[in-house]
Parts: C-alpha cells; structure tokens; sequence
C-alpha cells in the first residue's frame, strides 16, 4: 500500500511513535479524540461499560484520505452482540467531523482477558 497511515493511539496508556502522515498534526489530535469520544458512547448491551473503557479496541488507523480501520475485539467469540457491535463502532466513527469512512475488523488474536480493562471500567463493575 502506497498510502502512509497515521496512527491514532486509541489506549490511552500507548505511547506509540508517530508515523508521518499528511494530516496536519491538530487535525490528526482532533480526529483522533473525536474518535476516543465516539467509541466511548458504544456499550457491550450486556455490560455497563463502554467498548474503550473494556479494552476491546486494539487499533485505530486513520489513513491520509481519513478513512478509519478500527481492529476491535469481543469479550468472547460467541458474544451475543457479535452481530451488532462493529455497525455500532461504524456508526459512531463515522459521525466524527472529517472521517471519510470506517471499516471494523474483529480479531480474537490476542484474546480479551480483563487485564485489559481500564480502572474506570474495574471500577464501575466492581472488579478489584
């Protein structure tokens, strides 16, 4: 692929080097907490916990046309919301001002554990 991608570090404990890009920096920094933002209003139906918080979100690429590919995963392969949960996280990227377009892949490589999770979501389940 011809087309450098820019790499919107999405756990918020990653300190990933930035990869060039044609985005200028505040635009990329807009993009990026616009998309944190949007992920965050998309729930597991059967826990009270946003997809971020449970650390199901791997990887956010936004590429130089802003097109978004989000690697996500689910808290088991046989999640009752497997089917509707990367329209969800389409949907909500694809509000956010200036994205072109979205595309989910599901991942269970690594599998999901709760170690995962940020304390915010341990906190909010009770899981100390």
């Amino acid at each position: 692929m011809t087309e450098t991608k820019a790499h919107a570090a999405v756990q918020e404990t990653a300190n990933l080097p930035q990869i060039h890009s044609s985005i200028p920096e505040a635009e990329l920094a807009r993009l990026t907490d616009g998309i944190v933002d949007a992920l965050k209003t998309v729930f597991d139906p059967e826990i009270p916990v946003d997809i971020y918080e449970l650390g199901l979100i791997y990887k956010v690429d936004i590429g130089d046309d802003r097109a978004v590919a989000v690697e996500m995963t689910l808290t088991t392969p046989n999640c009752p919301a497997a089917a509707e949960l990367p329209s969800m996280v389409e949907n909500a990227i694809s509000a956010v001002p200036g994205v072109s377009g979205v595309k989910v892949e599901i991942t269970f490589d690594p599998p999901w554990d709760q170690g995962r999770m940020s304390d915010e979501a341990r906190a909010t389940l009770n899981l100390w």
